[in-house]
């Protein structure tokens, strides 16, 4: 059995695990985090909307080096999950690349400048410009 030191050892030992982990590598620490800002159509007299998006980037646990992008609309003041999207992070270009892996070949592509990141959603074969992006970082995060 384990006494109150060795369990309070334990729970240390987790906690300095766990934050070693969620510490972002290969420069990607400024991409980390929310960001929130707006999500604008291209194509007219399409399904597409204009949106208040929220994206949330994340280390890919399963992949280390890599990032995921999860990304929710706000309607009406309530956030709705759209999905998630595998990305990479160039730190060199300030370049962060994500892809859906959906049956419409979509390409997201984001520039980042300082709090501010904008970019743009390409579809299809085609890669037809579908959106253009534009949030800013959250303090905080």
């Amino acid at each position: 059995m384990m006494g109150i030191l060795g369990v309070a050892m334990l729970l240390s030992l987790q906690g300095a695990a766990g934050g070693a982990q969620a510490k972002p590598s290969g420069g990607a620490a400024e991409v980390v985090g929310t960001w929130e800002g707006e999500s604008k159509c291209t194509v007219p007299d399409s399904p597409c909307k204009d949106e208040h998006v929220i994206y949330e980037i994340a280390e890919d646990e399963k992949a280390p080096g890599r990032l995921t992008m999860k990304a929710d609309k706000v309607v009406n003041g309530e956030r709705q999950y759209m999905g998630t999207v595998n990305c990479e992070y160039h730190a060199d270009k300030k370049n962060l690349s994500c892809s859906g892996q959906t049956r419409h070949k979509d390409d997201w592509e984001y520039t980042i400048s300082g709090d501010t990141m904008t970019g743009t959603l390409k579809i299809g074969e085609e890669k037809t410009l579908y959106r253009k992006i534009s949030v800013k970082k959250k303090s905080g995060h």
